[in-house]
């Protein structure tokens, strides 16, 4: 009777402890998966026909976030400088080469702690230093836990120019027949330079200034090269009719890119 009564006893014990270990071990699992899996994400913004957003421009605002919930994973800002131009602009590409991976050259890099297969959402905006040609970009993908993505990482293309009026000064005078010189700079969403005959050859560009009343263009001229880096500039008459501002415009369809800057003037 004794005996019989032990081994009942040590039956009990054995499912008590079984099933202690399937529920700790149940526990265990759910809090690694809460916790998630070290997944590594680069991320590198370019600009469309040259290279990459760098830091002498503003960089770019990066933002990862969960595309079906939209909780921010990460966000923050792309920080280098622009790359490598041989390898960007000069080599040919084969299959599967890095091209932007080069020591110093811009990305945002960043962790992300997944728990499961993850669709994301990557969006960029820049450059953050000029706000007149601020353009922005995104892509979705599916990332899974472990699963780094690093090397030239997933890029992102801005399309634009950097247009700046230099002159004539903000709020200027634009009196009725006068002629306004004008000067401009254009460049690359890069910052990187453009010229004739340059590796970002201006002379595939339109570059005009124009004067607006409203809406409509009231007068417009052609700006031509300066003689310095990225500058051009003309002559433009004021006409009789009211002026309110003037906007320079940059574009080059076949590459796929367009710019522009504009001032307010005060007509007397």
């Amino acid at each position: 009777m004794v005996l019989l009564e032990a081994l009942a006893l040590r039956q009990t014990w054995g499912r008590r402890m079984l099933a202690c270990l399937v529920m700790c071990s149940g526990l265990s699992v759910h809090a690694a998966a809460a916790q998630g899996v070290a997944t590594e994400l680069t991320v590198r913004v370019v600009a469309q026909d040259a290279k990459l957003i760098q830091d002498s421009v503003g960089g770019a605002a990066i933002v990862v976030r969960d595309a079906d919930t939209g909780e921010v994973l990460a966000e923050g800002r792309q920080r280098g400088d622009s790359g490598s131009t041989d390898k960007i602009m000069r080599q040919a590409h084969n299959r599967g080469e890095t091209i932007y991976a080069v020591p110093g050259a811009a990305q945002f890099a960043t962790t992300l702690n997944l728990s499961r297969p993850t669709r994301v959402a990557i969006s960029a905006e820049g450059p953050l230093d000029f706000s007149q040609a601020l353009q922005s970009v995104s892509t979705t993908l599916l990332m899974l836990p472990g699963h780094h993505i690093s090397g030239d990482g997933v890029v992102l293309t801005l399309h634009g120019f950097i247009v700046e009026v230099l002159a004539p000064g903000e709020l200027s005078g634009a009196e009725a027949g006068a002629e306004v010189a004008v000067e401009a700079r254009v460049r690359m969403m890069c910052g990187c330079p453009t010229q004739p005959g340059g590796l970002w050859d201006s002379n595939q560009y339109t570059i005009k200034a124009q004067l607006l009343n409203g809406d409509e263009v009231v007068a417009e001229t052609p700006l031509r090269y300066a003689g310095r880096s990225s500058v051009f500039n003309g002559q433009i008459t004021v006409p009789a009719v009211g002026t309110q501002r003037l906007r320079v415009v940059a574009s080059d369809p076949d590459g796929i890119n367009f710019g522009m800057a504009q001032l307010q003037l005060t007509h007397q």
